[in-house]
């Protein structure tokens, strides 16, 4: 059988999408398949169980100094009961102080402690002393003017809100799961606290939410997008070269099904293009979550287009990928790392945004683990694509033919015969406007004829008389004579 014949399309059944617990919300590659729920659990027992692991090692490795200190004073007697009871004493208070130590050490705030202790009775944290940029300053006024409609709740929530953000001012030198965490521990209170003063209105309690998300994270953002403690920035360029390694990757071996001859169908595939790239320009992880889902439907529209029928989840996929490739969006993994660390976690578990997102991620990990398999290459072409040796489409007249009015011609050679149409095109209509252009021509003289023409029409019915100038005041007075002589200046001596 040929490889034309062999070709498949790149299927992702819909419960791989979801999360591997089966709680029947989207799952997501950064959370190990699970949902944001299901992850946060896991997160939570695997960090209690690493805090118990160190929590042991710690009295072990104390009650290993306790003995190696007892049995260098064992040989020492002790004279008196008195002295001994102070040496018991002593040795109490040092293990109080120890286990306190312990303790404070792996307690999740002692990072922040001493910082916090540092910064009060001294300049206001950075997060208030800085300029503050223009959108920040909008968005702070927009979320005012939202919270004035609540009255007292409003207050609270602002009150709670600016005090997280100061808060947060002061643990930048956590990681990037400690600050997941924070945001999404004051996402979780915040709305169990919207949920009983609302009396269970899931809408109103989401409205509220998204001005919180958007508030907060503007005002974090600076601090929060790609960290320096997480290697976001590495998986950024290993990603954008990954990406600039594929450009050879056309839209028949993905089998898309999108014709971008169809203007209308070009126009959104550009569309699309536009929006992924654009996602990065955005602060908020909910408005990053709005450019996937427009860049998303415009991929749906364009398969629509040229099916002339809805697109499936089968068709929508591989299309995703192919703008992904041909995108290349700036910072693509920080930008999925950040949405995926702070956006309100209903919105990635469920609705159009979480699935939109899981098949982001989706797209991404193909594109990642891309063999010669996945587009039904030999390991040597696909080597050969990959270091530049040698193009699929000087191949593509007898890899995938397309069939169609060209009676079986490459998809090549179809492009140009369709391009030598456009230019034949193009020369009978720029004989048209040199016609036409002719033809202007040829009436601005006629119309200038005209009015020459009718212009000596009314000269010859209307001749002009010319008439001489009028005479002077006192041209006809005949007694200029007797008129005396005008006046001269004298000079008279002095």
């Amino acid at each position: 059988m040929s490889q034309k014949s062999e070709r498949r399309g790149i299927h992702v059944d819909q419960s791989e999408l979801l999360c591997k617990k089966g709680c029947g919300y989207y799952g997501n590659a950064a959370w190990q398949g699970l949902c944001s729920k299901c992850w946060r659990e896991e997160y939570q027992r695997a960090r209690q169980k690493q805090i118990q692991e160190d929590w042991a090692l710690a009295e072990k490795l104390q009650r290993e100094e306790e003995a190696a200190y007892a049995s260098s004073q064992g040989a020492q007697s002790q004279p008196s009961l008195t002295p001994f009871s102070k040496f018991e004493e002593k040795k109490t208070n040092e293990k109080t102080r120890k286990v306190t130590t312990v303790k404070k050490f792996f307690s999740p705030s002692s990072r922040t402690a001493p910082k916090k202790e540092s910064h009060e009775g001294k300049t206001p944290s950075p997060s208030i002393t800085r300029q503050s940029s223009i959108e920040t300053d909008r968005v702070s006024r927009d979320f005012v003017d939202f919270l004035k409609n609540l009255q007292k709740p409003g207050r609270e929530i602002h009150k709670q809100s600016r005090a997280f953000i100061e808060n947060m001012a002061n643990k930048k030198d956590l990681g990037a799961d400690e600050l997941s965490e924070c945001v999404q521990d004051f996402y979780q209170n915040m709305s169990d606290r919207l949920m009983t003063h609302f009396k269970g209105s899931t809408e109103r309690v989401e409205r509220v939410m998204d001005q919180v998300e958007k508030y907060i994270m503007t005002r974090l953002y600076k601090n929060v997008f790609c960290p320096e403690t997480t290697d976001d920035e590495k998986k950024d360029l290993a990603t954008q070269h990954r990406i600039r390694a594929l450009h050879w990757v056309t839209i028949q071996m993905l089998c898309v099904p999108v014709d971008e001859e169809i203007p209308e169908v070009s126009d959104n595939v550009v569309k699309a293009i536009t929006d992924v790239i654009e996602m990065d320009s955005k602060r908020v992880p909910r408005d990053k979550l709005a450019c996937i889902t427009r860049c998303s439907k415009h991929i749906f529209t364009a398969i629509k287009i040229t099916k002339n029928e809805p697109a499936s989840a089968d068709d929508f996929l591989p299309t995703l990928i192919y703008i992904v490739l041909k995108a290349n969006p700036p910072r693509l993994q920080s930008n999925i790392q950040y949405i995926t660390r702070f956006c309100n976690p209903s919105r990635l578990m469920t609705g159009e945004d979480g699935y939109y997102f899981t098949n982001l991620c989706c797209a991404v990990a193909f594109i990642e683990k891309l063999d010669a398999q996945s587009l039904n290459l030999s390991a040597e072409d696909f080597e050969r694509y990959m270091s530049g040796q040698a193009s699929p489409r000087k191949q593509e007249a007898e890899a995938w033919p397309q069939p169609g009015p060209a009676g079986g011609r490459s998809p090549g050679l179809s492009q140009a015969y369709r391009s030598l149409d456009q230019l034949t095109g193009l020369g009978a209509r720029h004989d048209r406007v040199l016609e036409g252009a002719r033809g202007l021509q040829s009436d601005l003289i006629g119309w200038q004829e005209s009015v020459e023409r009718e212009v000596r029409e009314i000269l010859e019915k209307y001749p002009l008389e010319i008439r001489p100038p009028a005479s002077a005041i006192d041209s006809d007075n005949v007694e200029n004579d007797r008129l005396p002589p005008p006046l001269q200046p004298q000079v008279f001596a002095g």
